[in-house]
């Protein structure tokens, strides 16, 4: 039981330092549209401080081009766009420039850019369907306090995001998905802090499991 739990910790501190810079950088490379400008560029921040050696828009610009993203997307916004964008970071505190010595300045973020980058990463989580459903149910159940306010907020927002995934709800607070979502939910969970409120089971039988079979088209 001891070992179980050192694997379980071992890899959702695994996930949780690779996932948040995993999922920005796909969320360049897939195909999800870009929402505003400014979510554009503090995305694009949040996978590593970008060094300036003049103009920070400049500077920004040049480091978008030779990210290696589809041509279509680093041309989305024009530069005056992604200006107002950066002076949008600034004046919110999202980000801030950080000038050394040599001259060279230094875009990164803030510890509030890095909350709003954990909010907008949790818009580029997916369950995957694989090709054949490996006949084992994933049953999450959530039993989160009404107090203190954020954690009544936490709850509505893990319950709207759980839906938007897919998952059915079989009773109150018993949800269940045919398909591997520990990882996601994690994520998810850890975001709004409230992962020591949840349960996820992985079950081989349900009692009216007909009914989900037809509810999920397997």
């Amino acid at each position: 039981m001891v070992e179980k739990n050192k694997k379980k910790k071992h890899k959702k501190e695994n996930f949780k330092k690779m996932t948040i810079k995993e999922r920005l950088e796909n969320f360049f490379y897939s195909d999800t549209p870009t929402a505003t400008a400014t979510k554009f560029l503090l995305m694009f921040v949040g996978i590593g401080v970008i060094a300036c050696g003049g103009a920070i828009v400049p500077g920004i610009l040049k480091v978008i081009e030779e990210f290696g993203m589809p041509k279509e997307k680093a041309k989305r916004y024009s530069r005056k766009q992604l200006s107002n964008a950066f002076a949008n970071l600034k004046r919110q505190k999202l980000v801030e420039i950080i000038k050394e010595k040599d001259g060279k300045m230094h875009v990164k973020l803030t510890n509030k850019g890095r909350a709003r980058i954990l909010e907008f990463s949790i818009e580029t989580v997916q369950i995957k369907k694989p090709k054949k459903w490996d006949g084992k149910w994933r049953v999450l159940m959530f039993d989160i306090p009404t107090k203190p306010k954020i954690h009544n907020q936490a709850r509505e927002a893990l319950r709207l995001k759980i839906k938007e995934l897919g998952f059915f709800q079989m009773q109150k607070s018993a949800w269940v998905c045919p398909f591997e979502c520990e990882d996601e939910i994690l994520f998810v969970a850890e975001v709004y802090q409230v992962e020591k409120y949840i349960e996820i089971l992985t079950v081989e039988k349900l009692l009216h499991e007909n009914i989900l079979k037809r509810k999920f088209k397997l």
